[in-house]
Parts: structure tokens; C-alpha cells; sequence
């Protein structure tokens, strides 16, 4: 490729398709496209050398990697009697 900008949106791209199979969900690959594309837009109007849409492009690209990553985030809760403990993959309680 002639652009290095190019080769890497289309890395991020592939990579974007590739992850959602091993991590996280598609809504949060979405939310980190929309957040990485604006963010892109701004970064691409502000930089000289870089458009408007390549910004946005290279911004997507890398927010919906990113998104993608799986992070390990529970979401932890209290039982009845004030213990900490996250629900598993199988639906089963864990405590901290």
C-alpha cells in the first residue's frame, strides 16, 4: 500500500471483525467506533495533512478494536447478607 494511514484503517478493520468472535459484545464494538469516529472527525480537522473523513475513518476503526478488546469488567453485587459476589459465564455465583 502507498498510504500507511490506509494500511492501518484496514488492519484496525480486520481486526474489528476478527475480535467480536473472542470478546466483547457487538454493541460495544459499535459504541467504540461512533465514540473513536468523532473523536477522529475533530483530531482530522484540527491536524494538518489529515481529512476530515480519514480522521473519522482511522478513529472508527481503532474505537471498534478497541471496543472489542475484552476488558474483564463484572459487574458486581451484594447477596442478602452483604457479601460481594459476580455471576460466571455458566450463571453461577462467585464471591469475592
Amino acid at each position: 500500500m502507498t498510504n500507511p494511514i490506509a494500511g492501518t484503517a484496514l488492519l484496525a478493520v480486520a481486526l474489528a471483525f476478527a475480535l467480536p468472535a473472542q470478546a466483547g459484545g457487538v454493541k460495544e464494538i459499535g459504541k467504540g467506533a461512533v465514540i473513536g469516529g468523532a473523536g477522529g472527525a475533530v483530531v482530522g480537522a484540527v491536524v494538518p495533512g489529515i481529512s476530515t473523513g480519514e480522521g473519522a475513518l482511522i478513529g472508527a476503526a481503532g474505537g471498534a478494536v478497541i471496543g472489542a478488546l475484552d476488558k474483564g469488567d463484572k459487574k458486581w453485587r451484594r447477596d442478602s447478607q452483604g457479601r460481594k459476589y459476580y455471576i460466571d459465564k455458566q450463571g453461577r455465583r462467585r464471591y469475592k
